[in-house]
């Protein structure tokens, strides 16, 4: 365990402040990511039967406040459904930005070292450049990894408040 702290923090230290900034970002997203999984595990469907159960018992159904009560229900399982969905797409659409800080931090450590240095001697830049590219590469994986949920969840949040909807019958 000792050897893993110690790979991840030299490789922290390869890559500048920013790369630290990846990281947390990074284990927002996933954080939020889980909670969505946890969410459609054990929470979606108690609150489905609880609501249409709450809809069922209504002896009115047809009536203009009914159908307002029903709308209600409908948008109680999108906010729920929706919810930290947003926060999702913007930490994948960041990482790679993120990354691009660090792009330019390292290159202006390259440059320091061309101006202190007064020449452009190439193991000088060496250690730069490699800061350089390793926050983009990092950027560039994080966002990779939560694109694919960034685009599966707003779909899953709409079928389920569509099913959801057709569930609740109208008369």
């Amino acid at each position: 365990m000792l050897n893993v702290f110690n790979g991840l923090q030299e490789f922290l230290a390869t890559g500048g402040n920013v790369l630290f900034v990846i990281m947390i970002a990074t284990f927002a997203m996933w954080t939020f990511i889980l909670e969505r999984f946890a969410y459609y595990l054990f929470a979606h469907k108690p609150t489905k039967a609880r609501l249409k159960a709450e809809w069922d018992a209504r002896t009115d159904k047809t009536s203009w406040r009914a159908q307002a009560i029903r709308d209600e229900m409908i948008s109680q399982i999108k906010e729920r459904t929706d919810s930290n969905v947003g926060i999702i797409k913007t930490l994948v659409a960041l990482a790679p930005l993120l990354g691009l800080l660090g792009t330019v931090t390292g290159m202006i450590e390259v440059f320091d070292v061309m101006a202190l240095s007064g020449s452009s001697n190439a193991r000088l830049m060496a250690g730069g450049v490699f800061k350089a590219t390793i926050p983009t590469m990092a950027g560039m994986m994080a966002a990779l990894s939560g694109l694919y949920f960034s685009t599966v969840l707003p779909r899953w949040s709409a079928r389920e408040t569509q099913r959801f909807a057709d569930e609740l019958s109208h008369y």
